[in-house]
């Protein structure tokens, strides 16, 4: 539970923040992870693509390797946004 000199951070107040701040660091932590994992798989399948088959499926495996940057970048901002409003920010 946070302790501290803040009123606000006493009490049932105090404990909330401390529920809410767990529970947006471990929502926010495995958002994060799986952003992360799914991303990787979707460059590394793209990749796999443009190797296996050259010129004739690039736009796939191009298309899939960004998707899966743009996958992680968001998921990023969604663990973001989760752990700050676990914080109360």
């Amino acid at each position: 539970m946070p302790v501290g000199n803040d009123p606000s951070d006493q009490g049932a107040t105090g404990a909330a923040k401390w529920v809410t701040s767990t529970l947006g660091n471990t929502v926010g932590g495995v958002t994060r992870t799986v952003g992360g994992v799914a991303g990787t798989a979707s460059r590394g399948i793209g990749d796999t693509i443009n190797s296996a088959t050259e010129s004739a499926g690039k736009p796939v495996g191009d298309a899939l390797s960004s998707g899966g940057t743009g996958l992680e970048g968001g998921a990023k901002s969604v663990a973001k946004g989760v752990e700050n409003a676990g914080q109360w920010k």
